[in-house]
């Protein structure tokens, strides 16, 4: 008897082991992100999980840090796995081409989030409207200046959302004839980066009323060059609305307001097309996601 309920035991447990290995995930996805650091890629990475677990989707994910080699490789490891589809947030919106060429030859559809890229064929881009996102950095800055002064845009311009914003900045300070851009210079959407060259602005424009971070490491770096140099009667706007930012700007530091994006919306939409993609259906070759703006008497209102 104890010899049948062993056997029937083993046979149990085989079946229950076999079951485990069949519900593997219906489709396995490369996931290429700039960087892990910021608080925007984790709530973009948040967005890609929770909606891909929906799907029984696997992911795969890495990042490039800043690094374009290390993100070419990363989709060359991808297409060496056979994934289903790739993400990228490219380090380099035309670095990345060739990559994205290689995933097209193997016959894997690529996806952007955040980041375009400029080479290669995407099937779809999912990203904030980064035009509006910097229109409303730009119109807010000059309001906050009474509609006249110099200001400085902190920038990063080998990415392309990055580009989008400058433009929209740009375009909105162009409509008040006694504003100024006085400097435009790359920050490298680091903190320490951005703050050497916020630095370099301050001491070449010692008039300086304004400045644009084009993201919160670039605001940050910009507020930490202020108080070095104990600047004072300047305004600095920001983008992300990152908890450390959105801190400097209820304290009433230079950090007077943030662009907000929603990058859990950007990835769970990202993974919503390419399902919707994997369905046969016909997708818009870019798709744009709202923004918004905080200062101080919004998030306080808020709370």
């Amino acid at each position: 008897m104890k010899k049948i309920l062993c056997v029937i035991l083993a046979i149990a447990l085989v079946s229950i082991s076999c079951g485990k290995k069949e519900a593997k995930a219906s489709k396995v996805i490369g996931v290429s992100l700039l960087t892990r650091a910021h608080v925007f890629f984790k709530d973009l990475e948040e967005g890609l999980q929770t909606e891909a677990a929906k799907h029984g989707y696997e992911l795969i994910v890495t990042a490039g840090e800043f690094d374009l080699g290390k993100q070419s490789a990363q989709i060359e490891d991808f297409i060496a796995r056979k994934v289903d589809a790739i993400v990228v947030c490219p380090v380099d919106s035309r670095g990345i081409g060739p990559s994205v060429k290689k995933a097209n030859d193997a016959k894997i559809p690529v996806f952007t989030a955040d980041i375009a890229s400029l080479e290669g064929e995407i099937v779809c881009h999912v990203a904030s409207d980064n035009v509006a996102g910097g229109t409303l950095a730009g119109e807010y800055l000059a309001k906050a200046l009474g509609g006249k002064g110099k200001v400085a845009i902190i920038g990063q311009p080998t990415i392309t959302s990055v580009l989008d914003r400058v433009q929209g900045f740009k375009d909105a300070v162009a409509k008040y004839p006694g504003m100024e851009i006085v400097a435009d210079v790359n920050g490298e959407g680091r903190r320490d980066m951005a703050m050497q060259a916020a630095a370099d602005v301050l001491q070449a424009h010692p008039d300086l009323n304004g400045m644009f971070g084009i993201n919160d490491d670039s605001a940050l770096g910009a507020l930490d060059a202020v108080k070095q140099f104990n600047r004072t009667g300047i305004s600095i706007v920001g983008y992300d609305a990152t908890p450390p930012a959105v801190d400097a700007i209820t304290k009433g530091t230079a950090l007077k307001a943030d662009v907000v994006q929603y990058p859990k919306k950007i990835g769970a939409t990202t993974i919503m097309k390419i399902s919707e993609y994997f369905s046969g259906a016909q997708l818009p070759k870019k798709i744009p996601v709202e923004v918004g703006i905080v200062d101080a008497a919004s998030l306080n209102a808020a709370h």
